[in-house]
């Protein structure tokens, strides 16, 4: 499987699934969340909210709407907002239970951002050596692309760093 580092906005990248940062609740409000919720026009949020609220570490799938995916899947790395912060067991899960949602959907890509590295207050350099590691350590069963996207240049040379181990982009 294709492991690399893009810079970019989520809601502007084509593939067969995005990956949302949820926290549990799967209420879509700013950051990732807000960004895919806008770019995809009305019902996102609403189907999100009906598949909530989730177990730490669990993923739900909705629809894709106006974005340029199948799918989006709403990877819970943090608790619903103001219950707490991610930890690096709830990232390690959301990371393996969104690339597990897209295996068993049959997805080829999936982009996938910072999970609990924003507004859930984990350290981004050691969330994307999390992310990244339990992305290397994943074993697809149709998945052939991840990408994790950042989106500032400091994120994403942060997280270029921070996964340079686990990557296979030369």
């Amino acid at each position: 499987m294709e492991f690399d580092v893009v810079q970019g906005d989520i809601a502007a990248q084509s593939a067969d699934a995005l990956v949302n940062a949820a926290g549990t609740s799967l209420k879509m409000g700013s950051g990732v969340a807000g960004a895919l919720r806008r770019a995809a026009g009305r019902g996102l949020n609403e189907e999100a909210v009906s598949k909530g609220p989730v177990d730490l570490g669990e993923a739900a799938v909705t629809d894709a709407y106006e974005l340029d995916a199948e799918y989006v899947i709403h990877a819970a790395a943090m608790p619903h907002y103001g219950d707490g912060e991610a930890t690096a067991e709830s990232i390690r899960e959301a990371t393996r239970n969104a690339l597990a949602a897209a295996d068993k959907r049959g997805c080829s890509s999936l982009v996938l951002p910072a999970l609990g590295c924003g507004v859930a207050g984990f350290d981004l350099e050691e969330g994307a050596a999390l992310i990244g590691e339990t992305i290397a350590e994943y074993e697809p069963e149709t998945l052939e692309a991840v990408e994790f996207i950042a989106y500032s240049d400091r994120e994403y040379e942060t997280v270029r760093a921070a996964t340079e181990l686990f990557r296979n982009d030369g």
